[in-house]
């Protein structure tokens, strides 16, 4: 086998073995991402009913300690001391309850992670495309001229995908107000 013909082969090999290779790792990282979206979803519910069960339970708790706080046998230190423990409870539960957004972030940052993937996948497929159309025996102007127009479709596809997923963070920490992630 010729020179030319021994490096279009490998050329060809290779686009198809990264096309081949990219889209079979793509499909574990979709399938992980999809997942942990399941486990995080299921994560968060469950928090979210704990802690409405402990609002529920610790209001319950308040209306008592109110009943014996009206009846004039508690001191008023101690009242006093009792309603700041209120505050201090009500504020972690909301502060809680905030926090649970983070499922609402991490969800947005998956199906941003799912749609980068499926930019790759395009991709791949550009690849691959590429390397089955190739010629085993084809000059080397013309494998030159089919690697130039291959690089710039691939260069096109990225930056149609990051056109479509560049958008600014807007918020860096869950407590700073409307979270606005993307």
């Amino acid at each position: 086998m010729s020179k030319k013909k021994l490096l279009g082969s490998q050329v060809k090999q290779l686009l198809s073995g990264v096309s081949d290779h990219g889209n079979a790792h793509l499909l574990e990282v979709e399938t992980d991402l999809a997942q942990t979206t399941i486990l995080l979803g299921e994560a968060i519910e469950k928090l979210g009913v704990s802690f409405m069960a402990l609002h529920s339970a610790i209001s319950s708790e308040q209306e008592e300690i109110n009943l014996i706080i009206s009846s004039g046998g508690v001191a008023d230190d101690s009242v006093l001391r009792l309603k700041a423990i209120q505050e201090d409870i009500a504020t972690h539960i909301s502060s809680a309850v905030t926090s649970l957004q983070f499922q609402d972030l991490t969800s947005q940052l998956i199906s941003r992670t799912l749609q980068r993937c499926e930019g790759l996948r395009e991709v791949l497929g550009t690849l691959g495309v590429v390397g089955n159309d190739m010629q085993h025996d084809g000059e080397t102007d013309e494998l030159t001229a089919l690697l130039r127009e291959t690089t710039l479709r691939l260069e096109k596809q990225s930056a149609d995908l990051k056109n479509l997923l560049r958008k600014a963070v807007h918020q860096k920490h869950m407590d700073s107000g409307d979270i606005e992630l993307f």
